[in-house]
């Protein structure tokens, strides 16, 4: 695209309300940060294989990974490794999705006669060539085995064509506004953009056009899923305001960090000692302690924790296995968490240590 061009592309998108700061609506769209796997290829339903703020529902047996390889002027994406060679039934679903906070699209006026038309631009390679599929949905993700509820009332399908097959191509879909339906506005999920890959026939909908149904896939779409060993990747993707796709917002990595720790963040996965920020007290075989969010949540937070947690008396510099972990006073600021030491501690002080064992995870999640 020329200077020209895109300048005129910016003003078009000003005129229409988007802006030329903090324009896109997609958190991670470059794929830079993966706080629970790094590069580690991963496998599993909803968030738990996947790169920050990405979750995928998938009937095929899949793998996913924050790869390195990326078009120019990026330095990741999400890499999707098909390891099956069947269609879908009816029902079932293969998708990355991805849920935007209703408060951060609510000046889109979805819901309303004065609702914004708004562009999804991103940078896509697969092996598999074809005709895919991107839509929006406004429900919150549902569960690991149907993230897209079938109570959603709105949604809207566009098709994008992938000719070569391992090669970086540039996509650009403009949806027009949504005038109608139930648009959530606040700390819920405001929108799930979905890429599909291949999901049953229960779930194809009419292309270019408002849906009043949860359809994600066009009646024409690729099968991915039929491919075994087959791969499909996605970055620099963009969702603003307006309908021409602008140059990708690229953020300083510290910024798109805490906008994910927003949704997760997690201690552990280190070779040497990692502590939890804080300070407890002990009482008798008890442990309890408060501590800060690196940033505020989007709702009090739940606790999942693995591998080897101890505390360490810093009176007697002695380590207790941690067990029976709990976590009460959960606020979007701060939380308490609680557990049972191997041996007494007394009134002392403590931390709460992974003791040198690198599968160690301490995770909070407020996902959508």
């Amino acid at each position: 695209m020329s200077k020209a061009a895109e300048l005129a592309s910016l003003i078009g998108n000003i005129n229409a309300g988007g802006g030329t700061s903090n324009k896109n609506l997609f958190i991670n769209g470059a794929v830079t940060v993966s706080q629970r796997n790094g590069t580690t290829v991963s496998s599993g339903n909803n968030y738990a294989a996947m790169p920050d703020m990405f979750r995928t529902s998938a009937y095929a047996t899949s793998t996913y990974q924050q790869s390195t390889d990326a078009p120019s002027g990026f330095t990741n994406s999400l890499k999707v490794n098909c390891n099956n060679s069947s269609s879908p039934n009816s029902t079932q679903t293969y998708r990355i999705e991805c849920g935007i906070e209703g408060q951060n699209i609510a000046h889109l006026l979805y819901g309303t006669s004065d609702a914004k038309t708004a562009t999804l631009s991103f940078y896509v390679k697969s092996s598999v060539t074809g005709v895919y599929s991107a839509a929006l949905v406004n429900v919150a993700p549902g569960n690991a085995s149907s993230q897209i509820a079938s109570s959603a009332t709105r949604s809207h399908i566009k098709t994008y064509t992938i000719s070569s097959a391992n090669t970086w191509e540039y996509k650009t879909l403009t949806f027009p506004g949504c005038p109608n339906g139930t648009w959530g506005n606040s700390n819920g999920n405001g929108i799930s953009v979905v890429f599909d890959l291949g999901s049953g026939s229960t779930h194809q909908g009419a292309v270019d056009t408002w849906l009043s149904t949860s359809d994600t896939i066009a009646s024409n779409q690729t099968l991915f899923g039929s491919n075994n060993g087959g791969t499909w990747q996605i970055t620099g993707i963009q969702f603003e305001v307006g309908q021409n796709a602008t140059a990708f917002d690229h953020e300083p990595f510290e910024k798109t960090l805490k906008k994910c720790q927003r949704y997760f963040y997690k201690f552990g996965g280190q070779n040497s000692f990692e502590h939890i920020p804080g300070i407890g007290q002990g009482n008798g075989s008890t442990f309890s302690t408060h501590y800060q969010h690196p940033v505020p949540m989007r709702t009090g937070p739940t606790l999942n924790l693995g591998g080897d947690w101890r505390i360490n008396d810093t009176y007697l510099g002695s380590y207790y296995t941690f067990s029976g972990v709990g976590i009460d006073n959960a606020t979007i600021l701060t939380c308490r968490v609680y557990g049972n030491t191997s041996s007494a501690i007394g009134s002392d002080l403590g931390r709460i240590l992974a003791y040198g064992d690198i599968n160690a995870k301490w995770e909070h999640s407020a996902e959508l």
